[in-house]
């Protein structure tokens, strides 16, 4: 840029925007502007997908540290955005989030315009796919049971995918619906003694198979083979939902810019202040960091293969030390979804056995004065799942409502309603950033 249009006054402006000293002639002003932005450009390579995951190259740009005035601003900013909610401006909030999807959208079909071949092949392999689902043939048998095993894979891949980012509400889908299809699975296989369940109805529907050889014996090894694969692809999920943390540490070292992101504004934070007295949480968090850094890929392995809350920091963690995409990504899938998981498996078919489940019921009933009371519906609830399992298919089985399954249905409800609105609120509030974003550089 020709700086020597500007006056003495812009430049001086655009000097202290950078945090640099604006005293001097207007000549030394330049040569200060001038120097700063070749900086820029040696520090600041632009980093794609491919970089992220190669590492970059091998130089390692230490990060640009903001001015003061800087870091008060983008704080300000975030807290303007985190007010922008359903609840409190509703009006506003949904607005800026149409905006925004039509936002993404023209920013998607701009893509799809500039890759006219790409889509246009896509497009082609497409209609011959659907072409050979409309067509009658031997071939439809193989076509719908393969399709149904991959939406199946991917249902729960998404489901993790969903557990790890969450969105900001938490929403963990072990708890809502993986650990209820296993358990389902385990109180199935001990009262059916099979796990050979008619396919279809299952997955949708369980229901114990008409012939059951005589002296079979169900084990847990037997119930956590069969919910093997969608526990590995929910697990293999929540380690994708842990990529975007990792990407963008890195993508930040390798640029030497901090983000305007409020995890990472917190883990710089964390990282200032390492040194000062610490509680429990904050030597946790030192000792995941330093498990992280220092043993490499046992280390992730340990963090990812436990139920951890702050593995996130390990993601971070090792974005912003350059940790090797495949190191990352590598260990902490095998630690999430095979050793995690079998665990989290163990545990539920364990508790959900018949056995164990019967000395839970056993032992609600003798709590004093309410036992009995709860124990009922208990009773009720698992009487009536067993009567489900030895239906006919396609017959209809008219079973009363539980009051424990209308309570679990309402609370899966109200878990999706949050987790739309949390979307609404950060597409909304993505928006906003755009204005902000848009107001500093028209300044």
């Amino acid at each position: 840029m020709d700086y020597s249009r500007l006056k003495v006054t812009e430049l001086r402006k655009r000097l202290r925007d950078r945090g640099l000293t604006s005293t001097g002639l207007k000549s030394d002003l330049i040569s200060k502007l001038v120097k700063a932005d070749e900086m820029f450009q040696q520090t600041n390579p632009k980093v794609n997908l491919k970089q992220l995951i190669t590492n970059g190259g091998s130089s390692q740009p230490e990060p640009i540290v903001p001015h003061p005035r800087e870091r008060e601003r983008r704080q300000q900013e975030r807290e303007e955005r985190a007010s922008l909610t359903v609840w409190k401006n509703p009006i506003q909030t949904v607005y800026y989030f149409l905006l925004e999807i039509c936002v993404i959208m023209v920013g998607w079909g701009h893509r799809l315009w500039l890759n006219k071949k790409k889509v246009s092949l896509g497009f082609v392999t497409l209609v011959l796919l659907c072409a050979c689902c409309i067509l009658d043939g031997p071939h439809q048998a193989y076509l719908n049971s393969t399709w149904a095993k991959i939406s199946w894979c991917l249902y729960w891949v998404g489901l993790g995918i969903l557990s790890s980012v969450g969105l900001g509400t938490g929403l963990h889908t072990f708890l809502l619906y993986l650990g209820p299809h296993i358990a389902a699975v385990t109180l199935a296989s001990f009262e059916c003694q099979s796990v050979d369940f008619p396919q279809p109805p299952y997955p949708d529907e369980i229901i114990c198979p008409e012939e059951v050889p005589e002296g079979a014996v169900i084990t847990i090894w037997n119930v956590i083979s069969k919910v093997r694969l969608e526990a590995f692809m929910w697990g293999a999920g929540t380690a994708l939902g842990e990529l975007p943390p990792y990407f963008m540490a890195k993508a930040a070292r390798l640029t030497g810019e901090e983000p305007d992101n409020e995890e990472y504004a917190e883990f710089e934070s964390f990282m200032e202040n390492a040194g000062d007295e610490k509680d429990l949480l904050t030597k946790l968090k030192l000792t995941v960091q330093g498990l992280v850094q220092r043993v490499g890929f046992i280390g992730i392995l340990a963090c990812a293969s436990i139920p951890n809350p702050l593995f996130d920091l390990a993601g971070i963690t090792c974005g912003h030390f350059l940790v090797p995409f495949w190191t990352f990504f590598g260990a902490t899938v095998i630690g999430k979804a095979v050793i995690k998981m079998h665990i989290q498996k163990f545990f539920v078919v364990l508790v959900f056995s018949e056995h164990h489940v019967e000395t839970i019921v056993n032992i609600v009933g003798k709590i004093p004065k309410i036992g009995a009371m709860i124990q009922l519906p208990f009773k009720e609830y698992l009487e009536g799942q067993k009567a489900k399992l030895h239906h006919k298919p396609g017959t209809f089985n008219n079973q009363s409502t539980n009051w424990l399954s209308w309570i679990f249905e309402k609370v899966i409800i109200v878990m999706v309603v949050y987790f739309v609105i949390s979307i609404v609120n950060s597409m909304a509030q993505s928006y906003a950033k755009r204005l902000q974003s848009n107001k500093r550089r028209d300044k």
